[in-house]
């Protein structure tokens, strides 16, 4: 059993796997090398040779426990024939959509509109360089992804105008919520063994509306996810109560962003947890690096627990700090043994 999963179905709090959001990126020499040559954000995450190339690129550098697929949370409004486009120093830019598009869009033209995606997964899963290490899936939550499908962008305008017409948030999470199934269900079949879904968006959501917007469609995702026999990673951030989301949603692990306190979630919480680490610490320098991962390993040393950050790896990180945390990990696992 790999390290991730034996962390996720055995609880082992001995080891402390280590993998990072966003660890294939901006922030690699030889991935700014293919971004150069590949101006069209897109039709990158729709190139499968491509795909497979960045995927594996932080694996052939570092120590990593697990690989995650290069893509996006975008490439599900694109399989659904949205206009995405991605904007230097603006970021996602999205076309109009509307219910009805969505309602009736075909499944087996969604399928084929991502078909590379999955052909890529293939070819990852069946490279020797992850023969020992997990492959990671994944999907934007309903709610983060009907933001930026209604408001073309980042929610952080017009959010207002949105939010006053629930009836058409909770059609649009619904039929959106079937073909991230459906996205699911076809990355596990290419072969993904770990599903993550990221709800970066989970913070703006009151009180009043969370088990409509957030709890029940995600809680199903969760569900679908662990009936085809794969574990499911949720990252709600800036959820306004961890505890409620697992009682509720039943992810098999919950992903910590950087505002959360670990010393309390670690009191209260009985399912593994993953990440936490404030991305910046990166941008510091080895001795504080040492200091802050060290601080969360200590806290978790005695519950099941994944290295991850509270975010992805920022663009302006060194690639020696990012090899230096991870030999603090395994130094750490080292130890623990």
């Amino acid at each position: 059993m790999s390290p991730l999963q034996s962390v996720i179905y055995k609880k082992k709090k001995s080891i402390k796997p280590i993998w990072l959001m966003r660890q294939a990126g901006r922030y690699l020499p030889e991935f700014r090398k293919i971004r150069k040559k590949n101006a069209d954000f897109t039709k990158l995450c729709l190139n499968a040779q491509k795909i497979k190339e960045i995927t594996l690129q932080p694996i052939k550098r570092y120590d990593l426990d697990a690989a995650i697929i290069f893509s996006d949370i975008l490439m599900v409004p694109y399989g659904l024939d949205q206009s995405v486009k991605f904007k230097k120093n603006f970021g996602p830019s999205l076309g109009p959509i509307s219910l009805n598009q969505i309602k009736e869009y075909p499944k087996l033209q969604f399928k084929k509109n991502l078909d590379s995606i999955y052909k890529s997964i293939n070819l990852v899963k069946n490279d020797s360089l992850i023969s020992k290490k997990d492959l990671i899936g994944f999907v934007g939550g309903p709610w983060t992804l009907l933001i930026y499908m209604l408001n073309k962008n980042s929610p952080k305008k017009k959010l207002k105008k949105i939010l006053s017409d629930k009836p058409l948030i909770l059609d649009m999470i619904k039929y959106i919520s079937v073909f991230l199934e459906q996205h699911i269900k076809y990355q596990i079949k290419s072969g993904v063994d770990i599903i993550q879904i990221f709800d970066s968006w989970a913070g703006l959501v009151k009180e009043k509306d969370l088990e409509d917007f957030i709890y029940s469609p995600t809680k199903k995702l969760v569900k679908f996810t662990k009936s085809v026999n794969k574990p499911c990673i949720c990252f709600p951030r800036n959820i306004k109560n961890y505890y409620e989301y697992i009682k509720i949603v039943k992810p098999n692990v919950i992903s910590i962003d950087y505002n959360v306190n670990p010393e309390k979630i670690v009191k209260k919480i009985n399912i593994p947890v993953q990440g936490g680490m404030d991305p910046k610490v990166l941008l510091t320098n080895k001795k504080n690096l040492e200091k802050v991962a060290n601080h969360y390993l200590n806290i978790f040393e005695n519950h099941p627990y994944i290295f991850n950050l509270g975010h992805g790896v920022l663009p302006q990180t060194d690639p020696d700090m990012v090899d230096y945390l991870i030999k603090i990990i395994k130094k750490f696992n080292g130890k623990s043994s």
